[in-house]
């Protein structure tokens, strides 16, 4: 079963618009773009702050193809604030290893530890279809009665000022307009918004092609992600072995720019690189396959009055140290507890003006490390070549050289180091994370029950202290005492003011309730400055 030749793997229910009923539309605080991982994400995360969701879904069902698979622990802890990263684990491959490997040789010249800061409730990666991720938010969607996924409804139009915007949407009954004081497009890499307003994106095209080949088969081998530079069975190119659920592998191949793509997808093409790398005994079913290209490029500003950009619609990097869901979830997590505050009048407009200025220094710090990798993986000179293969060289002996091995650089969360909402540091801290990083998770103990510290740290601003009095505030207080790793982490008497995407935006070796009032301020009121 097919759409335009795009494969299904769940159909959804076209529903007819209300508007083309008679009911006359109300005035939409905001409209979601987009029904990929970002786009319901962030309805998602809208949803359980209590807003009514509408979800514009240009196609009626979700579509199969395993696309992106690589979720990072930020990402599987963005899910758990979601409700659904317990579910994602169960289902997924964990792994934590990944190894490098350079011609015929079979032992690795380089491995590395996803997860080097250990005891935290999430693995460094989880390996899963795109589908079942966007089933798993669809499920969580479709429990809450303030949500509306318009499947089978696309935008094909809008006119916008700086008071919202008017959505002129197309469905098989027929064209009607939706009113939205703020339009969310989350609409992927071929954005129809961003098309509409004449945007697009800055940065590199890289000429280069890859072939995915999703395949089932049943052989022993470890969860890890194994990554081949000048393998004989792709000679001067490289390739890429990842294991997925249901004894489903992803096989990554690089074939170099000119290659017909219609071609290098048939049966017969790819064999020679499946039993190349698999052995020629290996039986096989072809699951998915897929030539793609990259880019790592952004748009110049990801806030354009009321129409606010996110994840692959604001932002593409190469797959090359899995950035592209990895990145755009954070997109969310940092909007949705912003406009939230707007919408409920606790906070300024100015305040989404900080979405732009984080998110972009996100995407390019993702940009730069993803460039880097790709340029390390595909050098396009005989110097760099030589440069990557003294570095692979190197890497087997000494431990300065594997940094340099850009494909073991995979998604790490991104720092903001310029944000405005951040309170910089008064004094010297040996431990802990610093405004503007993710925080770090750790065993903690509450009321008798054990648990982490992320999941504890709820959906609001928080007071996270680690001491027996906590400064009085009017926030919601953690309070961590005794002798645990969260302590060691953290250090002991200090206090952290945490935003709702569980960024510090302040911290404080002896809190006072005035300093804190003072950050708190600063993290919903400054974000236009």
């Amino acid at each position: 079963m097919s759409f335009e030749g795009i494969p299904i793997y769940k159909p959804k229910p076209y529903k007819k618009a209300p508007e083309l009923s008679g009911v006359a539309g109300s005035r939409h605080p905001f409209v979601i773009v987009g029904s990929g991982p970002i786009g319901l994400a962030l309805g998602l995360a809208m949803a359980r702050k209590g807003h009514q969701v509408t979800i514009l879904a240009a196609f009626d069902f979700i579509s199969a193809g395993s696309k992106g698979i690589c979720y990072s622990k930020e990402a599987l802890d963005i899910f758990d604030q979601l409700g659904i990263g317990e579910r994602i684990v169960k289902k997924g491959v964990v792994w934590n290893v990944g190894k490098v490997f350079w011609g015929d040789s079979s032992d690795p010249v380089y491995q590395f530890d996803m997860l080097p800061v250990k005891d935290q409730k999430n693995p460094g990666f989880v390996n899963i279809q795109q589908y079942y991720v966007e089933d798993y938010l669809v499920d969580a969607l479709e429990q809450m009665d303030n949500v509306d996924i318009r499947w089978g409804h696309a935008v094909s139009d809008m006119t916008h000022d700086e008071n919202g915007a008017t959505l002129t949407v197309t469905s098989r009954d027929g064209d009607y307009r939706l009113e939205t004081d703020y339009v969310l497009a989350c609409d992927g890499s071929k954005s129809t918004i961003r098309e509409l307003m004449g945007l697009d994106f800055e940065g590199r095209i890289f000429e280069d092609s890859f072939l995915i080949a999703d395949v089932k088969f049943k052989q022993s081998r470890p969860s890890e992600r194994w990554f081949w530079f000048d393998p004989p069975f792709n000679k001067g190119r490289t390739a890429l072995l990842h294991k997925q659920p249901d004894d489903i592998w992803r096989l990554d191949f690089q074939l170099g720019w000119d290659v017909d793509r219609e071609e290098a997808i048939k049966s017969e093409n790819v064999a020679p690189f499946i039993k190349g790398l698999l052995g020629e005994d290996i039986e096989y079913e072809e699951d998915w396959m897929s030539i793609y290209t990259f880019q790592c490029r952004r748009m110049a500003r990801f806030v354009h009055g009321r129409v606010i950009f996110a994840g692959d619609a604001a932002h593409q990097v190469s797959p090359f140290g899995a950035r592209g869901a990895n990145s755009g979830l954070p997109d969310t997590q940092n909007l949705a507890w912003k406009l939230d505050m707007i919408l409920r009048k606790q906070a300024p407009e100015s305040l989404l003006e900080s979405y732009n200025i984080e998110r972009t220094q996100g995407a390019d710090e993702n940009i730069l490390n993803s460039t880097r990798s790709t340029d390390f993986i595909t050098p396009k000179s005989e110097v760099s070549t030589a440069f990557r293969d003294a570095a692979l060289e190197l890497a087997n002996t000494y431990e300065f050289a594997r940094p340099l091995v850009n494909s073991g650089r995979l998604s790490t969360p991104t720092p903001y180091h310029d944000s405005p909402l951040s309170t910089p540091d008064s004094g010297e801290f040996p431990v802990g994370p610093k405004p503007g990083h993710v925080c770090v998770d750790a065993p903690i103990t509450v009321n008798g029950k054990d648990g982490w510290l992320l999941e504890s740290l709820g959906d609001e601003f928080t007071l996270l202290h680690f001491g027996d009095k906590p400064p009085s505030t009017g926030l919601t207080t953690l309070t961590i005492a005794g002798n645990n790793l969260a302590l060691e982490r953290y250090g002991a008497g200090t206090s952290y003011l945490v935003r709702p995407d569980k960024i510090v935006a302040a911290r404080w070796a002896h809190a006072h309730e005035s300093d804190i009032k003072k950050g708190f301020s600063r993290a919903i009121a400054q974000g236009g400055s």
